[in-house]
């Protein structure tokens, strides 16, 4: 019996979503775990794994765009719409960077530690599912964001940009009309930036499983742009049904996982409607199906639950922060940080700075917490700032740990 062609791309997607699960549990690869070792143990091992990932997700869309074509102007998020929400990015950003270090990891991991038998990341993933399900659903984010981000939003066409990606920018700063080699000119210099930061890391070229680790995230954020908006990809889009000017289940677009949450619990209140299975329905699944296989074969399964209250209230609400930041910055670690950067967006550069802003300034303030246990909040918080070097020393409240 042949099989559909949408369902061949999402058991493809599934597939791949596998692998990255499996290989993530094996070589720990983590965001919020790179942001954790950098800040608290100078270790950048794990965040050159993530820089690395980054550099070669960027060569491999743009081989893909040379060879195949892919069409990055119509991808599920819209990565380089003209519509530049600035500070949504910002926000989001920071909101998600936040959540996900109260929450103890990205989506991704999240889904990683669940397949590993983490009771507490299958809370989060089900809270953070909510949000984004609010956040896109119903009228939750029509109530308290649309207004100001419509009214902070820049129309890039009217400076004579056609898109945010990196290099329409230089070209609208430049007055040039010659796009594609300042499309080669922007994605080399952005790919080789990202691989110079990730090499440069004695820790990474010390630890071939971080190695592994980033190459291969890397390589899935590539394979799922060739399976989404390759030949077979794009076949599906023509063959399946529209809804709101978009195909059902499938659509240029490779992983992301906050969002996906939400489609996942959309899909399990409708079980029987398949149409509600999707890319980021299949990817959720995959990464937690490869996780669970490599945890099952390593023998490192184990239940994990809430130690007291006060840590699920923490994840808890980690993990609203990361419903709510993924969707309103357009993705997570994952979904903007490696997929949304691959596609040269200006917009994905800011979330991912602003996660790993939010990131460091909450490991900050929680470890001031931690040692000068009668420290305010707001002591903590503008400690970590002058940290930061964000205000000045004569601010300091708390001495330097």
């Amino acid at each position: 019996m042949q099989l559909e062609v949408t369902t061949v791309v999402l058991l493809l997607s599934f597939f791949v979503a596998l692998i990255m699960g499996l290989v993530a549990n094996k070589t720990n690869f983590c965001t919020m775990g790179a942001v954790s070792d950098w800040v608290n143990m100078g270790d950048t091992g794990r965040m050159g794994a993530w820089m690395l990932s980054i550099g070669i997700a960027i060569a491999g869309v743009l081989l893909l765009q040379y060879i195949y074509d892919i069409p990055l102007d119509s991808t599920l998020p819209p990565y380089l719409t003209s519509n530049f929400g600035w500070l949504r990015y910002l926000l989001g950003g920071f909101m998600f960077g936040v959540g996900m270090t109260l929450a103890s990891g990205c989506g991704n991991k999240t889904m990683v530690n669940i397949g590993g038998g983490n009771l507490k990341s299958l809370v989060v993933l089900v809270v953070a599912g909510i949000f984004a399900y609010l956040m896109t659903k119903t009228s939750f984010y029509e109530v308290l964001f649309h207004g100001w981000v419509t009214a902070t939003t820049v129309d890039l066409t009217s400076y004579e940009m056609h898109s945010q990606s990196l290099d329409s920018i230089l070209l609208g700063v430049f007055g040039s009309s010659n796009n594609v080699i300042f499309h080669w000119l922007a994605g080399l210099l952005l790919m080789g930036f990202f691989f110079f930061v990730a090499f440069r890391s004695k820790d990474l070229r010390s630890t071939p499983h971080n190695i592994i680790g980033g190459t291969v995230i890397g390589l899935a954020i590539v394979a799922g742009w060739y399976i989404t908006g390759g030949a077979l990809g794009q076949e599906a889009i023509e063959t399946v049904e529209w809804l709101d000017e978009r195909p059902v289940g499938v659509g240029v677009q490779s992983y992301t996982f906050i969002n996906p949450m939400g489609e996942t619990v959309s899909y399990l209140m409708e079980p029987a409607n398949t149409l509600l299975i999707t890319f980021g329905v299949v990817a959720v699944l995959g990464v937690i199906s490869g996780s669970f296989l490599a945890s099952v074969f390593s023998r490192r399964f184990k239940i994990i639950w809430f130690y007291d209250t006060e840590d699920m209230l923490k994840h808890l609400s980690g993990a609203a922060l990361m419903g709510i930041g993924g969707v309103l910055g357009m993705g997570c670690t994952i979904g903007q940080g490696i997929t949304g950067v691959s596609t040269l967006s200006v917009g994905s550069l800011l979330v991912l700075g602003s996660i790993i802003f939010g990131s460091v300034l909450t490991m900050k303030i929680m470890y001031y917490k931690m040692v000068y246990e009668d420290a305010s909040f707001i002591e903590s918080l503008i400690t970590s700032l002058v940290d930061l070097k964000l205000l000045s020393e004569k601010l300091r409240s708390l001495e330097k740990l």
